[in-house]
């Protein structure tokens, strides 16, 4: 396997390594025009992505300032809303699924370094991939770690650090994040406190 792949692979490897260095910076370079673009270059910045990401759905919207390791390593679905400062720390896949929403300053983190001091001084990494399902919404600063999947549908509360999966259809908040209940007939009457659902929104 060349660099690349075992960077991809869930191995150890070290991240000081001359050929992944200059892919990454022409990668930067793609990222650095998209943050300078301006905010009346709506199809400007959709061309800039798309070239920038592995893959991008229909309607998608990413506000600017965005950070990545990599972008090449992003698959994005449709309908996706990003708000500011979305970091993607894609040493490896990032999925997005459709109608997904993240809040400002979100983290989607798929690298990690050994505990052990004697690797992480010889620059030792490993990453594993980050899955968020359709329909998600990820509140403002959540963090998600290497290796978690968020289940379709489910809702993570502002400031959570997700460590492990998350199933779908749930609300989950904390550090670390955990399941606190399901979405239910209760969310279908009201959407904030006391506050009710106009049911002609469901026609």
């Amino acid at each position: 396997m060349n660099s690349f792949d075992i960077m991809r692979s869930g191995a150890l490897y070290t991240c000081a390594d001359e050929a992944l260095a200059q892919k990454q910076q022409a990668q930067l370079e793609i990222l650095y025009d998209y943050n300078a673009t301006r905010p009346s270059e709506e199809e400007k910045r959709e061309k800039i992505l798309r070239t920038f990401f592995a893959e991008m759905g229909k309607g998608c919207y990413f506000e600017p300032p965005l950070h990545a390791n990599w972008g090449m390593n992003t698959h994005v679905g449709n309908f996706v809303y990003a708000n500011f400062q979305l970091t993607l720390v894609d040493d490896t896949d990032i999925f997005i699924g459709d109608y997904t929403m993240l809040g400002p300053n979100v983290v989607l983190a798929t690298a990690g370094h050994p505990i052990l001091p004697e690797l992480r001084e010889k620059v030792m990494q490993f990453n594993m991939p980050v899955t968020i399902g359709k329909n998600v919404w990820l509140g403002a600063g959540v963090i998600v770690l290497p290796g978690v999947h968020i289940g379709d549908h489910s809702v993570i509360g502002a400031g959570s650090v997700v460590t492990k999966d998350i199933p779908e259809n749930c609300v989950a908040f904390g550090t670390p994040c955990r399941v606190i209940r399901p979405i239910s007939e209760h969310d279908r009457m009201y959407y904030y406190r006391d506050r009710k659902i106009d049911p002609s929104l469901f026609e």
